[in-house]
């Protein structure tokens, strides 16, 4: 069984157990090779009668717990782990029997404790360290939860769980690519490993990639919890492929009790009902209200991600007020694990600006290159960026990079953390040297990406809050800064969940103060940058596309080409929150919609008031 060969194992622990079955220990010990194999029924029933046969034994009792757990009876799995403690108390094994039952109940604080003690009775205890973690991230203590992560690494780095689980983790930080990455790699070493498989599938998913989430979970599905999500996962990637009806078998083939996939299971089924207009919508999305407001009925993701379903949901019904609220709240989770700062934040704007003026970005080092090849897109989310860069990625000699994370990581191996005013002085105080190797770099990926384009864009909306570096790093690189009403930037992205990092979003009145505060720095730049710099307002799209157009390639010395005014037609994959109204003809549905929340935006509108 421990070498991974159930097959093998399983008869030898049966032949055992009926060749004795006065031992206790058989019976414990073919309940375990049962319970490894999925086989939590009759795992259980082993246990139970190992229990009847040495009722002052601790080992029938804890393994009974994590049968009982894996069957979804947690106040019974409670009950058994704190009979195993009353034999053998500070049992690391019977603590993390009893931390597990407690959080399975949704009783998360008790859970820390109990688990807390497992790990200080047993320091080296991997599983009690992911465990923990694990806590955590429901409580959306998401700091803790990675440590433990990082300390069940340290003692097992190879541990499939504990990788995908801290990648996991940061995805829900706003780690988008890193997190894509690590679970993609934790899949190639393991295919095996469940918890990668089925972390990497919910990551694709959150950036719209259906098919590749269906390829994650290709195969049977594995049995008890993680089965329960594997299905779910599936479904609402067939939902997205609008494969409804293989959607709903995939849901209806999930086993009752469903455990903390219930909230994951009641979102699909109402999508689906929403669809067909199923009057039985409005039920479905009462118990999906109900589980969001529990702390301990899903992890904290599954939650944030109902929120805005049931929103949509609302919306459908053109119930206002409760979709704003469900907007509302979840940001509210969102915030657990994305604080905001507006200290920090006005400290890091008032060193850019310091550490940047007009006589820096003029006398100051910089690369030598004149590479005009780099094309920013970039201003506020929902300002237009993608609409802009999808009309350019048209063009015959141009290619379309999306939200490159290059300069982030640029900045990061250079200087430090992005986003604080330690970093950017070290940044502005760079002599040409580094700027220069570090240019060579950036260029030469560039330029690899596609042989055949002249143009390359990146659209990465957060490089308006470093176009001081990268003014010096590529002094031939051309800026479109894309501007929309900023009271329409606000609702549309309260109205989302944004993948990446973006704590300013989740309180309306953050999210007012970090508008007016990127215009002043935008300010800025357009005084004192010397990289050419033209501005686009989504609204010159929407009432005036040719002349647009024509000014945007002019800008860039681009010969006219009739593909841009198809843009909507282009197949190329979108990976942003926009990507389903670049697939549309330009229209004006976006353009004054804060009106129909006026009353909602109460907070964010008095912190816009001086724009």
């Amino acid at each position: 069984m421990r070498a991974g060969e159930p097959e093998a194992g399983l008869p030898l622990l049966a032949r055992a157990c009926a060749a004795d079955r006065t031992n206790p220990l058989a019976h414990v010990h073919h309940g375990i090779g049962l319970l490894s194999a999925g086989r939590a029924g009759r795992a259980a029933a082993r246990f139970r009668r190992a229990t009847a046969l040495a009722p002052a034994q601790p080992a029938g009792w804890i393994n009974f717990a994590s049968a009982l757990l894996a069957l979804r009876q947690p106040r019974a799995a409670r009950a058994a782990a704190r009979r195993a403690l009353k034999l053998a108390p500070n049992d690391p094994a019977a603590l993390r029997a009893l931390g597990n039952g407690h959080a399975a109940l949704g009783e998360l604080d008790a859970a820390v404790s109990v688990l807390s003690d497992a790990i200080r009775a047993a320091p080296d205890a991997v599983d009690t360290w992911i465990d923990l973690g694990q806590v955590y991230a429901r409580q959306g203590a998401m700091r803790e939860a990675m440590e433990c992560m990082r300390r069940a690494l340290a003692i097992a780095p190879e541990n499939g769980a504990a990788a995908s689980n801290l990648a996991a983790f940061g995805l829900l930080r706003g780690e988008q690519e890193e997190a894509l990455e690590a679970l993609r790699g934790i899949v190639a070493r393991n295919p095996n490993c469940l918890p990668a498989r089925l972390n990497l599938a919910n990551a694709l998913l959150l950036d719209q990639d259906a098919a590749g989430g269906l390829e994650a979970l290709a195969g049977t599905p594995p049995p008890g919890r993680e089965g329960a999500h594997w299905r779910a996962y599936r479904a609402l990637a067939l939902i997205l492929l609008g494969r409804n009806t293989e959607a709903t078998a995939e849901l209806d083939a999930i086993p009752e009790p469903y455990g903390d996939a219930e909230i994951l299971i009641i979102g699909r089924r109402l999508h689906l009902a929403d669809r067909a207009g199923d009057p039985g919508a409005g039920a479905l999305a009462e118990r999906l209200g109900a589980l969001i407001a529990e702390d301990g009925a899903a992890i904290l993701e599954h939650r944030v991600i109902a929120c805005f379903d049931l929103a949509r949901h609302f919306l459908r019904r053109g119930a206002q007020a409760e979709a704003f609220a469900q907007w509302t709240q979840g940001h509210a989770l969102l915030k657990r694990v994305q604080p905001f700062s507006r200290e920090v934040h006005r400290a890091f704007t008032d060193a850019t600006i310091a550490s940047y003026s007009a006589e820096r970005l003029r006398d100051g080092a910089r690369a030598a290159n004149r590479d005009p090849a780099p094309v920013f897109i970039l201003g506020l989310p929902r300002s237009g960026t993608t609409l802009c860069e999808q009309i350019l990625s048209a063009h015959a000699e141009v290619h379309g990079g999306g939200e490159r994370s290059a300069i982030h990581r640029l900045i990061t191996s250079l200087a430090g953390q992005p986003l604080r005013a330690d970093t950017v002085e070290r940044l502005a105080g760079l002599d040409a040297g580094v700027l220069d190797e570090a240019a060579t770099g950036f260029l030469a990926d560039l330029h690899g990406l596609d042989g055949s384009a002249r143009l390359f864009t990146d659209k990465m909306p957060a490089n308006a809050l470093h176009l001081g570096f990268i003014g010096t790093l590529l002094p031939g690189a051309k800026i479109i800064l894309c501007t929309r009403d900023p009271r329409d930037i606000g609702l549309s992205i309260f109205q989302l969940r944004f993948f990446g990092y973006h704590p300013y979003a989740h309180d309306l009145g953050d999210l007012g103060w970090y508008i007016a505060e990127h215009e002043r720095l935008m300010a800025h730049w357009r005084a004192v940058l010397p990289n050419p710099l033209i501005e686009v307002a989504l609204s010159d799209w929407v009432h005036d596309f040719a002349g647009t157009l024509d000014r945007v390639l002019a800008f860039l010395d681009l010969p006219y080409d009739p593909a841009c005014a198809d843009f909507h037609q282009s197949n190329r994959r979108v990976r942003t929150a926009s990507a389903a109204q670049v697939r549309q003809p330009i229209n004006a549905r976006g353009l004054g919609r804060w009106r129909e929340y006026e009353s909602y935006l109460a907070p964010m509108l008095a912190e816009l008031s001086p724009l």
